[in-house]
């Protein structure tokens, strides 16, 4: 039997089961898992049955058990159920380990004196039994002849049922009495509690299984096996349907957690329009939108939730793989070609500043499959598709949004909760079907401009762009995609930058260190805002240091600034974490906001003031606005430059005296002075003095004799790639040996092949990372810095093969596995990799 033939409510039901986060799957045994036989000592399990519960129990956050009135030590023998399921026997009063119960004296007596009564009131009865059980006596009719059998339960009943401290459970042919409180519905619960389970699915055919029906609520599913009123909202026929359902189960659960389908991170390629930003798979289904910000909540977050967190596809009907995917050449529209169809994708740039405009162009000569399935505010808010003359409409979100699809005939599916929107087109020549989504409005007219005029105009504000930029010969298209990524990290609106486009992509295939990258970080954003600026571009720049302008005018002083901000300049909300969501290729939790909001990061003026200096250099003068803001960051260091804090790594553990942050300290006022010396500003008297306090204070304590190396902080022998910057800076000459000398011990410990890793210590967290692309730029810039040119060439081009095959990076890589990490597309990667080409190109 497949699962097809199982009820549609109860496929749609165990479909939202298998995506909560805990899970308890509990069954009865006899007539469950096994079928009932007339000896019950011959009663086993289906293979399949046991096999699925095997399995489920093999996942992640998966509970399994088996809750069944036969005694335990005689079900582990029956059933033969692997230990990875849980028992428990006597309708809940025997536990397998873990939850063992040993009765108290006065217990004991009572068990000893029902058996001696019991055993007389059966005495003579054909057909009756007693099962002795080490906390209940089950008496047994089923073989006895129906009168003999209702004699001997009468009898029971009126007699020790009705005892104090005995506790009554009627079953088929059977009534058990048990010295201890005990039913299967308190059995489940105290498994329920064990195991923190978020939902649980009971499954049972006997009169005794509906007290744990009965505890069954929210999320639970209850099935009944067999005819018969009952408390269970579902029912199947037999043992068979049993194997069925647990094997349904499995494999919804195990695509829940597991993302089988992920798309290797580098491989996303990322649709921007300087206010919002979208990644598209290499066979144009859009897994990743977020609305009305970036760092908002998202529409579709099938990258974190496989299909039913929302996406929007399209592909040929008969199914083939895409021969291709490619950016048009200086644009930031992306085309996915088949041999008989080409998808195009764009964000419009033009729409207003509370739109999220989508804009999808089918042409070619077969039919395509289109599947719209929004799932607003990460899938957690149920929606409604309803049909117009010239879309969709979707029902249930807060922000109003529409589909404009002329011409298409939809077909809308419901899975109980969420309505999905699927048609099949055929596009003509020189007809090509467009899809326009539209979130911020409910306008379904056609737009003013034709889709023509507006991919063009689409197109020509990134070429144009593109078309003034001053790039390296080394890698120029690679270079040229990284700058058209940068800016497309920008929010226009506001002038912040996000340091990438996702949240939680994993450091760590199945791990936790998943974090949320969507908002402005100073130091990113100031990085990436310096590498535009180095490429010819300067209104990014211009527009950040007014958006740090704002931020500071909300500060008591300068020495407050937090690490990173929302886009738009505001504090972040506590960081929290998805639930409903099983993170990419199974990696949770699912965060939203970041922690590192709360942290002390004192290296953050460094970035920004070197970004002054760039910024001056290119237009030939400092504004008094930024001078004033040089002074702030100024200030501030000098309040705080001797504080411990937590670092550009962001450990979640107590502040240390981090080399990195001492030097971005040092650049901070050293560059505030030159600044002073070349456009003919006022020093203060004190800034010199504080430089060289802050230099003598690193090299005293930021270099180990031990380590032969700068080390990660004061107070132990760590090395971090980040300590390199002791000499790209220029606190120290690169030809000074201590430098030399730290590049190859970070080299010997913390490069491993085609990367870098920040570092190799406990940082209190559990699990892996993969080397850094901007740890293995600065590697790049120090073999170049110290003569090493031969490595500085062979690192690039493996940095450069790392990229996907539209041009994209994320945070990092992973040399053994040969696969990408972390959030992407990120800024780091791609500013380490300009910055990379102008430096070997220079030389």
């Amino acid at each position: 039997m497949t699962a097809e033939a199982l009820p549609a409510d109860l496929r749609r039901a165990i479909v939202q089961l298998a995506r909560t986060p805990r899970l308890l799957v509990a069954c009865d045994y006899d007539g469950t898992l096994a079928p009932i036989v007339a000896d019950p000592e011959q009663a086993r399990p289906l293979p399949e049955s046991v096999g699925a519960l095997r399995s489920l129990a093999g996942l992640h956050e998966t509970t399994t058990t088996v809750i069944s009135g036969r005694a335990l030590r005689d079900l582990a023998t029956l059933s033969r159920l692997p230990s990875e399921v849980h028992l428990v026997g006597s309708h809940g009063s025997e536990f397998d380990v873990g939850f063992v119960h040993a009765l108290d004296a006065d217990a004991k007596a009572l068990h000893r004196r029902l058996e001696a009564e019991l055993e007389q009131l059966v005495a003579g009865n054909e057909g009756v039994g007693l099962e002795v059980k080490p906390a209940s006596i089950a008496v047994h009719v089923r073989r006895a002849e129906a009168s003999v059998g209702q004699s001997v339960l009468d009898a029971v009943r009126s007699g020790p049922c009705t005892w104090d401290g005995v506790h009554v459970t009627e079953g088929k042919a059977v009534v058990e009495l048990a010295v201890v409180q005990t039913d299967k519905g308190h059995a489940l619960d105290v498994l329920r509690h064990r195991v923190s389970a978020t939902a649980a699915v009971f499954v049972g055919d006997d009169v005794t299984d509906e007290k744990a029906f009965a505890r069954l609520s929210g999320p639970d599913v209850g099935i009944k096996v067999g005819e018969g009123e009952s408390l269970a909202e579902y029912t199947i026929d037999d043992t068979t349907d049993v194997a069925t359902v647990l094997a349904f189960l499995l494999e919804e659960r195990r695509n829940w957690l597991h993302g089988d389908q992920a798309v290797p991170i580098e491989r996303l390629t990322m649709l921007a329009n300087e206010r919002s930003v979208a990644l598209v798979t290499p066979d144009a289904r859009i897994n990743w939108l977020c609305h009305p910000e970036p760092d908002s909540a998202a529409v579709f977050a099938d990258l974190l939730g496989g299909p039913e967190a929302g996406h929007f596809s399209i592909k040929p009907e008969h199914g083939s793989l895409p021969l291709g995917q490619r950016y048009v050449p200086g644009t930031m529209i992306v085309e996915t070609r088949w041999s008989r169809l080409l998808v195009s994708d764009y964000l419009d740039h033009f729409s207003a500043s509370h739109r999220t405009d989508l804009v999808r162009r089918i042409s070619g000569s077969t039919n395509a499959v289109i599947t719209f399935a929004p799932r607003p505010e990460f899938g957690q808010v149920p929606v409604r598709l309803l049909r117009e003359r010239d879309g969709l409409r979707v029902v249930g979100t807060s922000d109003p949004m529409v589909l404009r699809s002329p011409g298409v005939d939809w077909e809308i599916t419901s899975d109980g909760l969420q309505e999905t929107a699927r048609a099949v087109v055929r596009p003509r020549e020189g007809a090509p079907v467009l899809l326009e989504l539209r979130c911020g409005t409910d306008d379904l007219s056609d737009a003013t401009l034709s889709e023509a005029d507006r991919r063009e105009r689409a197109g020509a504000y990134w070429s144009d762009w593109a078309a003034t930029l001053k790039l390296p010969p080394l890698q120029t298209e690679l270079v040229s995609r990284s700058a058209l990524t940068l800016k497309g990290l920008v929010h226009a609106d506001t002038g912040a930058i996000m340091a990438a486009a996702t949240t939680s992509l994993p450091e760590e295939l199945g791990g936790i260190r998943n974090w949320d990258y969507r908002y402005c970080w100073l130091r990113d954003a100031a990085l990436t805002a310096q590498a535009l600026v180095s490429v010819g571009s300067t209104a990014e720049a211009e527009a950040f240091l007014g958006w740090v302008h704002g931020v500071l005018a909300t500060l008591p002083g300068p020495e407050r600034l937090h690490p990173l901000y929302t886009l738009q300049g505001t504090m972040l909300g506590a960081e929290a974490v998805i639930d409903t969501l099983p993170g990419y290729a199974g990696s949770r939790p699912v965060r939203v906001g970041n922690l590192a909001n709360q942290q002390v990061q004192l290296d953050v003026f460094g970035p920004v003031v070197d970004l002054v200096v760039a910024l001056a250099e290119a237009r030939g003068s400092v504004t008094d606005q930024d001078w004033l803001m040089v002074q702030a960051m100024a200030e501030a260091v000098a309040r705080r430059w001797h504080e411990p804090d937590h670092g550009i790594w962001e450990e979640r553990h107590a502040p240390r005296h981090h080399v990195y942050s001492k030097v971005m300290c040092w650049v901070t006022i050293d560059r505030a002075v030159k600044l002073a010396e070349t456009y003919g500003r006022t020093v203060d008297p004190s800034w010199p003095v504080l430089r060289d306090t802050i230099s003598t204070d690193v090299l005293k304590n930021g270099w180990k004799d031990e380590a032969q190396s700068f080390t990660t902080a004061y107070d132990d022998y760590d090395l971090d790639a980040a300590s390199l910057h002791v000499g790209l800076s220029g606190l120290i000459d690169p030809a000074d040996e201590r430098f030399q000398s730290t590049v190859t011990a970070i080299e010997a410990e913390l490069r491993s092949g085609s990367t870098v890793y920040r570092y190799r210590r406990d940082d209190g967290l559990p699990g892996d990372e993969g080397g850094f692309h901007l740890c293995a730029a600065w590697m790049i810039e120090a073999y170049l810095l110290t003569g090493r040119r031969t490595e500085a060439e062979e690192l690039f081009a493996q940095m450069v093969d790392a990229a996907g095959p539209t041009g994209l990076l994320p945070e990092e890589y992973d040399p053994v596995a040969e696969r990408s990490l972390g959030n992407h597309p990120q800024a780091y990667s791609h500013l380490g990799l300009i910055r990379c080409a102008q430096l070997l190109s220079a030389q």
